[in-house]
This record gives C-alpha cells, structure tokens and sequence, in this order.
C-alpha cells in the first residue's frame, strides 16, 4: 500500500479508461460531448473520482503504526471536529460531515496527525456512514491496541437532500465504543467533552 500521493500520479491507463465511461455517460444523457464546457469534462471528472477513492490505495494500519510511540500517558485523547468527505456507495453521491475519536493509550500514542488521515483513507472510498464509523474504530483498536476507543461521525447526506425525501436538514449520527468506553461513566465524559466548547 502506498502513502499519500498527488491524483496526477495515478495510473494513466485507468484514468483514461474513467474518462472514456465518464464521456459515454455524459453522451447517453443527451449532451453535446464536443461543445466548449464539456470537452474537459471528463478527464476532470475521472481525476476528481480517482481522488476521492484513493483510499483504496492507501494501508490505514501502516499509517498509524508509522508514528506509534511508547508513553505512559494513560488517560482519555480526543480529536474532535475532524472534517470528513466521502461518496455514499448506494448513490455516489457525496456524505460530509465530522467525526471526533478518542482513544486511551494502553503503552504507546500515536501522532495526532494520524487520526485523521485513517478517517480520510476509510472516507476516500464508496461508503456507507455506517461502515465508515466501524472501519475507524476497528482499525484504531486493532492497530494501537488501547484501552479504549470511541468514534462519533455526524453527517449530512445529499442523497437525502438532493434527491429522495430531499430533507435539507437532517443530520445522521453514528457511533461505535470499544474498551473502557463501553462504561457509561467514560462515555458520558467523552461524549461531555465533544459537545462542549473549550476554548
């Protein structure tokens, strides 16, 4: 699996072979695929889709245990207000929103950048909010192996709002806990702790 990377390393041939499917889909619709605006479109359209699911090629686990720390620090760490993109997989339409993590060191730590690039790695593929939340969460506890772990997602789905019931605004929330989490005391106080303003 591969680190980060730039879309305009990708594979060529795949890229031209989106842009191909992209330019049938858009002929199919009725359009001109030859007048000004869209003669572009679908080379930008294959990058922008191979930019949003470069998370299939990127490994979660390497990039945590790629800053893992021994430290005895023992208590809770949240990161909270981590923006979130991804493509719901039923529509390919986008879900947006932010997701707050915790976890409780059991030995090691992990650089705090690193959180949320496995939230974008796991959000950069055809998703479901559900699976999303249970993807982070299992790769954290698996990965780190702490005491604990929590995962809070809240989103907006345009399938909800720009097709369907079209509800404008609703706000799905998903959850997961692991560990010292699952004790209602140390939930409340993570859940306290998201929803309060420190600053």
């Amino acid at each position: 699996m591969a680190a980060y990377k730039n879309f305009e390393e990708y594979n060529i041939e795949i890229r031209d072979e989106v842009k191909k499917n992209y330019a049938t889909i858009i002929s199919e619709m009725g359009e001109d695929i030859n007048r000004e605006g869209l003669l572009k479109t679908p080379e930008r359209a294959s990058k922008a889709m191979m930019f949003l699911t470069q998370g299939y090629e990127l490994d979660p686990v390497e990039i945590l245990k790629g800053a893992m720390f021994k430290e005895d620090y023992d208590d809770m760490v949240i990161i909270k207000d981590i923006e979130l993109y991804s493509l719901c997989e039923h529509h390919m339409l986008p879900f947006f929103g932010k997701a707050h993590i915790a976890y409780i060191p059991n030995g090691h730590i992990v650089g705090l950048s690193k959180i949320p690039r496995v939230v974008d790695v796991f959000a950069r593929r055809l998703q479901v909010q559900e699976r999303l939340t249970h993807d982070i969460l299992e790769c954290i506890n698996t990965t780190l192996k702490p005491k604990g772990v929590a995962v809070v997602i809240e989103a907006s789905h345009m399938c909800m709002m720009m097709r369907g019931v079209q509800k404008q605004n609703s706000v799905t929330t998903t959850s997961g806990f692991r560990g010292q989490f699952e004790k209602q005391e140390t939930r409340n106080e993570f859940l306290k702790l998201i929803s309060s303003n420190l600053s």
